[in-house]
């Protein structure tokens, strides 16, 4: 049976899907739906998430909307190739929090034949790539930007403006922390914290 299933696996074609953007855009709500599709499919399907999100739930990934699916937890990327095992379809939420290694184990996964689906932000608070997404950006088969809306004037959003004060990278947070906000407004509003820059 495992050796069918190896056989089987080697025989299926991998790739790689990126969904990216701001806050507030919808990737979360868009990796569940192509999950809950390859679900419906009867595909094998794990979804991971970086232990480190725990704003909406430890175990699930939960999107603003409130939508959630089982999720495993993991401390780096390195656990997902073990966890795999024989799924079909493995599913990334907040791809941007993961290690380096990232992208080399969805190269790795897709190689063997699965179906890698990562979401997360392309830009940290300050308009900069985001730790892994551009490396896994350019390797992968498939990117879907999604749009939010600006806060300020209602213009598409691609950027994540940090409201409060604290310059570490990684701070989770929701509309208390964050609005999505158009390139002039980013900049206006970034002008407005920090003048001089």
């Amino acid at each position: 049976m495992f050796l069918e299933r190896a056989a089987s696996r080697a025989q299926r074609k991998g790739w790689i899907e990126v969904v990216c953007g701001s806050m507030f855009s919808g990737k979360t709500e868009e990796l569940i739906r192509r999950m809950r599709r390859a679900e419906f499919a009867r595909q094998r399907v794990e979804i991971f998430k970086p232990g480190v999100d725990t704003r909406y739930d430890a175990q699930d990934v939960v999107s603003h909307d409130r939508n959630s699916i089982r999720s495993t937890p993991v401390p780096n990327s390195s656990n997902l190739l073990l966890l795999a095992g024989d799924i079909e379809v493995v599913g990334i939420d907040e791809a941007q929090f993961f290690d380096a290694g990232l992208p080399q184990v969805c190269e790795q996964l897709a190689s063997q034949g699965v179906r890698v689906i990562a979401a997360g932000l392309d830009m940290d608070f300050l308009g900069r790539p985001f730790g892994p997404m551009p490396q896994l950006m350019a390797m992968a088969e498939y990117v879907t930007k999604v749009h939010a809306i600006c806060m300020r004037c209602g213009e598409l959003a691609t950027f994540s403006h940090r409201t409060s004060t604290s310059r570490e990278l990684v701070v989770l947070g929701e509309t208390d922390q964050y609005e999505p906000l158009c390139r002039t407004c980013f900049f206006a509003a970034r002008a407005e914290m920090e003048p001089g820059t």
